[in-house]
């Protein structure tokens, strides 16, 4: 059977929550047909929506564009045809093809862009480089004894109790419950008009702010009580599942000259532009940042790493670190193609026979001479 838009990104939501986009970004649905439940004739994945991808999707007869940048970053107040982004917009609509876009929110997946880089490197012990901040929530629930591990495997089906490397994270206490159900109340167990005590367990589990309302729609649904006892807490902590940029440690040291000619290899650039540095220094932890990254070079620094990993680095970055941190930059492009990768293979393993396929129109925007 032929899935529809709205299941395909569904699919790719499942693992890729807009949620995790940044406040500024416009991670979703950028050009969506009259009705999201339209059946997919085809997927085509890109880094950016450009004419001659829309084109090739028509050609393809695919009626569906996956990108990594958004088409339409600033509002659009009219639709004249005169930037790019209004004459794309309306060939898309004219042609009868969606885009949706995950920026933002692919960067920061706990599998997302620069965990693929790091992993492509070799890294081992990866962990975020920016973990996302005040996005961290403690829900505790209270329910019947005999229904805790129902409610308890809810939650964490839902995404409560991920802490780093861990899952299924959480603590239990044993104690009474008490209360009295009101005319018009339909209890699970006691009487109208009736004080019960029960014996209950409190769970409690943290949870990210992009899945509070998934794990709370969990609680609601697997909980036997008509109006179950649900308390959420705001935590000042870091969620270090996800988050920005990536560190880790190389399995063996290596010579920055090394090192960089893996870089280039695994990122496809040509060139790279670099920090003055001695080429049999050793290198031993890497931190790196898909895109433009150059505001992370303090935080890859106070994570003791050697080298930074990024694009679209400041001249002024170059001179103010060079003497502290070994940055390379690859190109932006470079260190963002792997999205296509990402997106196709999220999409590909839910629908494994169905088309799916990374733009062959598609070039770097920049070239080098």
């Amino acid at each position: 059977m032929t899935p529809s838009l709205n299941e395909i990104i569904n699919a790719l939501e499942a693992e890729v929550n807009p949620g995790l986009q940044e406040s500024w970004d416009n991670t979703g649905w950028q050009v969506c047909a009259e009705s999201k439940d339209d059946a997919c004739t085809g997927v085509l994945i890109c880094v950016d929506v450009t004419d001659a991808v829309i084109s090739e999707a028509i050609a393809r007869g695919y009626n569906l564009i996956v990108s990594h940048h958004p088409l339409i970053f600033r509002p659009l107040k009219r639709l004249t045809g005169t930037t790019p982004a209004e004459r794309m917009a309306i060939k898309l609509i004219k042609s009868g093809i969606s885009v949706y876009s995950a920026h933002t929110s692919l960067d920061n997946a706990s599998k997302g862009v620069s965990n693929y880089l790091a992993e492509a490197l070799g890294l081992t012990k990866i962990c975020p480089l920016a973990p996302r901040r005040d996005v961290l929530y403690k829900v505790a629930v209270y329910v019947p004894e005999k229904d805790a591990d129902t409610v308890r495997d809810a939650m964490h089906h839902a995404g409560a109790g991920h802490i780093g490397r861990y899952d299924r994270c959480g603590f239990t206490i044993k104690g009474e419950g008490t209360f009295r159900p009101l005319q018009g109340s339909n209890p699970h167990i006691g009487q109208q008009d009736e004080t019960t005590e029960v014996s209950e367990m409190k769970i409690e589990a943290v949870v990210s702010a992009h899945l509070r309302s998934k794990v709370e729609s969990a609680i609601r649904k697997a909980h036997p009580y008509e109006e179950p006892a649900i308390d959420i807490y705001h935590i000042e902590a870091a969620d270090t599942s996800t988050g920005l940029g990536a560190v880790g440690n190389l399995p063996q040291p290596l010579s920055a000259a090394r090192l960089i000619e893996r870089i280039k290899e695994v990122y496809g650039s040509p060139v790279v532009r670099t920090t003055p540095h001695d080429d049999s220094m050793t290198v031993s932890r890497v931190a790196l940042c898909g895109g433009s990254g150059g505001e992370f070079i303090p935080a890859a620094i106070g994570a003791g790493a050697q080298v930074y990993v990024t694009s679209d680095v400041r001249y002024h970055d170059f001179v103010d670190y060079r003497e502290r941190i070994l940055v390379v930059d690859t190109g932006h492009y470079e260190s963002e193609k792997c999205t296509t990768i990402l997106l196709s293979s999220i999409i590909s393993k839910k629908f494994p026979n169905f088309a799916v396929g990374i733009s062959t129109t598609e070039t770097n925007s920049i070239t080098y001479q």
